[in-house]
């Protein structure tokens, strides 16, 4: 791996690479650098066309470094810290927060993993291997999966533990559990998941949960309520060339109150949806892969007058992935949103970021490099 990169910030983990011991420790530099030319219909406030160069797109351009260290005793520390990074402009994905993407310390052996510090839980592992996350990219359809709220697409957990284990039968099982860290509470802020996963040759299933408390009181709730639950339920298939997958999710929001308005609002507005995303992933070759899949969103608005209580979108994706190596590819990428009785959240990046002004369709087009090392 490349451990020479031009960037002072970088220095400090570049000095830990260098002073690894070979034959008891390892520190490996990584990342991935995804830049793609974007055209997009009906932006608002006046459903304009853009054309953009964006980062990350179809998959998160970030750096990292992770390390091992052997203990004995088929024991080993490990840790990893990973940023997102805007490739187009140099800016940290998440302004104030260095290491958003992930940072942990942790221990690995016989019994398992454990890992502490800023990470994801299992949901995220269940949207790389069984929805359209996996070959049309994050960026490409967070949106469509109620802006992310069902976490498949990777979502942080703060001051989280993180426990998996793996067996020999393809089982894997992980626990997760975020601290609140309110003084007098034990449930404000608190945060609980776990998740599953089976594998057996061509064929696997998974499922995983989370659930999230507030962390402090609102106009109408009180810290340590439920705000969030979601679940999601995947499976896949490898066909020869092609792989096939489907998923359900379903996530729910207690706290979120009945609405006033009486018009088009934001599909992110509900107190539940259910979310269904399937496709193919098919290899012609040892290079080229043709993808396809569709996500349809199905979520309900509490009202407290008159409006639609049903909000509907469908997102078709499309696309050609060339690898031009084994780290480097190619690849043009179309999409349409629809949306019913609600605002378009738009295709790309976060809900409503590059969206249309009300629930006109949408059409986006990528075409990209995406270079890991």
């Amino acid at each position: 791996m490349k451990k020479r990169l031009p960037s002072l910030l970088l220095f400090p983990l570049l000095a830990l690479a260098g002073s690894a011991h070979a034959d008891s420790s390892s520190v490996t530099v990584y990342g991935v650098i995804d830049l793609s030319l974007v055209r997009t219909s009906k932006v608002g406030p006046t459903n304009g066309q853009r054309l953009s160069l964006d980062s990350g797109d179809a998959m998160a351009s970030r750096i990292g470094v992770r390390g091992k260290e052997a203990l004995g005793g088929a024991w080993s520390a490990l840790f990893q810290l990973e940023t997102g990074l805007g490739a187009d402009d140099g800016a940290m994905a998440t302004p104030g927060v260095l290491f958003d993407r992930k940072s942990v310390v942790g221990l690995s052996g016989p019994a398992g993993t454990f890992t502490l510090g800023r990470q994801t839980d299992y949901l995220e592992e269940i949207g790389q291997r069984y929805t359209s996350f996996q070959i049309f990219g994050g960026g490409g359809v967070r949106a469509a999966h109620f802006n992310s709220l069902d976490r498949l697409t990777g979502a942080r957990t703060n001051n989280a533990l993180r426990w998996d284990w793996t067996s020999h039968a393809g089982l894997v099982t992980s626990l997760f559990y975020g601290m609140g860290e309110v003084a007098g509470s034990n449930t404000a802020g608190q945060a609980f998941g776990a998740g599953a996963n089976y594998s057996n040759g061509p064929f696997g299933i998974g499922a995983a949960y989370y659930q999230s408390r507030l962390a402090a009181d609102s106009a109408t709730a009180s810290a340590g309520q439920t705000e969030l639950r979601t679940f999601t339920l995947g499976s896949s298939y490898q066909a020869g060339p092609a792989k096939l997958f489907l998923a359900w999710s379903q996530t729910r929001r207690p706290l979120q109150a009945a609405l006033t308005d009486t018009g088009l609002v934001a599909i992110t507005s509900a107190t539940r949806a259910n979310v269904f995303d399937a496709g193919v992933d098919y290899a012609l070759d040892g290079k080229l892969h043709v993808l396809a899949s569709v996500i349809h969103d199905r979520a309900d608005l509490a009202r407290s007058g008159a409006g639609a209580t049903l909000a509907r979108t469908t997102q078709w994706n499309l696309g050609l992935d060339y690898f031009l190596s084994a780290r480097t590819d190619l690849y043009a990428m179309w999409s349409l949103q629809k949306a019913g009785d609600t605002l378009n959240p738009g295709v790309i990046s976060a809900a409503y970021s590059a969206a249309p002004a009300d629930d006109s369709s949408q059409n986006v087009l990528r075409m990209g490099l995406r270079h890991r090392f």
